[in-house]
């Protein structure tokens, strides 16, 4: 007796355990691409790259002021003077692929600090859409390899609904 009750609790248990499981997709970097606000960043974006790649040419400027400098006044120069000035080039050379090393580095922390307000946003309106509808599981669909995707199950047009944004209209 007290097998077979084991048994169909496991079973009552189970059975409860499937039909609470709901998935769902979302493209959520269609949704940011559709957020006013994701011009902005890139405007921002833009912006910054704009001052570091100032930044940079002016350090290029002057390194390739001192080569043709070098280059002019080689002849004219002891080897101490060359030493000296191969070492000065060099060490240039090295901040200039120090700052080209880092302005990558800093470009995307800044992208970073731009889109961290947009994926909050849409994570709360996810979250919303979520506990509305009972999904216990949402999938990205960007860079994920689904052979198949019931589009019934893909909450994108709700989150943009809960964003209020509007969906460009396809062209036929």
């Amino acid at each position: 007796m007290k097998s077979i009750l084991s048994i169909l609790s496991i079973f009552i248990f189970t059975l409860g355990s499937f039909a609470q499981t709901k998935v769902g997709t979302i493209n959520n970097e269609y949704i940011i691409n559709l957020m006013p606000e994701a011009k902005v960043v890139i405007e921002k974006s833009q912006e910054y790259g704009a001052k570091l790649d100032s930044s940079f040419s002016i350090k290029m400027k002057d390194y390739q002021d001192k080569v043709a400098k070098y280059r002019k006044e080689e002849k004219e120069m002891g080897e101490l003077m060359k030493k000296t000035t191969l070492k000065e080039l060099s060490a240039l050379e090295q901040d200039i692929k120090r700052y080209q090393d880092n302005g990558t580095k800093l470009m995307q922390l800044k992208q970073n600090e731009l889109m961290r307000p947009l994926y909050k946003k849409l994570n709360d309106a996810i979250d919303a859409v979520v506990k509305e509808n009972g999904y216990t599981q949402i999938f990205t669909r960007n860079g994920n390899q689904f052979a198949y995707i019931d589009e019934k199950f893909d909450i994108t047009k709700l989150v943009i609904q809960k964003l209020g944004l509007k969906e460009p209209k396809v062209k036929e």
